[in-house]
């Protein structure tokens, strides 16, 4: 067996930490950083930027370096509100440049196996949001995960009351793809979910 250097081994630790790094992965970037010592100074320079610097919004909990952050002040539709799991889910929504609405970031989904209950969750905040009246309309954004799901249906169940309107993401059969390839689940909730042309 081959043996590292503290440090190394260290950086191999540290490395195997982060989400979808194994082994091979970590050994792969720890020896492409040794080959660039400049890389690797702007890498940490920017990881202890980004530590100290990026906080999340105290409005939507999204992730930003102005509270509120720019899409909380910004010229938005204060009437939808769009309900995500994580900050990366308002990056994709703003990706697709279909919606124009304010969001606000659970930082999570229900997962009572994991533990995680909504008293960890930043649904008590997305209430007193809806309790201003302003909102008439709340998508919901979740993943179609087991824990997605149940945290849609827990959301619907406390907005509902309030009057406002309650929606959820069209999901389907993704464009581009095969039926005999696709999953039996999803081609079910795109025959069940069809619309009329």
């Amino acid at each position: 067996m081959l043996h590292f250097s503290s440090s190394f081994g260290r950086l191999l630790l540290e490395l195997k930490k982060l989400p979808g790094v194994g082994e091979k992965t970590a050994l792969r970037l720890a020896f492409h950083l040794l080959k660039s010592p400049a890389n690797v100074r702007a890498l940490a320079e920017s990881l202890l930027e980004v530590v100290s610097r990026v906080r999340f919004c105290s409005t939507c909990f999204c992730i930003t370096e102005d509270d509120p952050c720019a899409i909380c002040t910004g010229d938005r539709d204060d009437a939808t509100l769009c309900v995500v799991e994580e900050p990366q889910d308002v990056l994709a929504i703003e990706r697709s440049q279909a919606f124009r609405g304010r969001y606000h970031v659970l930082q999570g989904a229900l997962s009572p196996l994991s533990g995680i209950t909504p008293s960890q969750l930043r649904i008590d905040e997305l209430m007193r949001r809806l309790e201003q009246g302003t909102v008439g309309e709340v998508v919901i954004a979740t993943n179609f995960s087991v824990e997605g799901e149940a945290t849609a249906l827990y959301l619907t169940r406390l907005i509902k009351p309030l009057g406002i309107r309650v929606t959820r993401l069209a999901h389907g059969i993704p464009i581009g793809s095969d039926l005999e390839y696709v999953d039996a689940a999803t081609v079910q909730r795109a025959v069940l979910g069809r619309s009329e042309l």
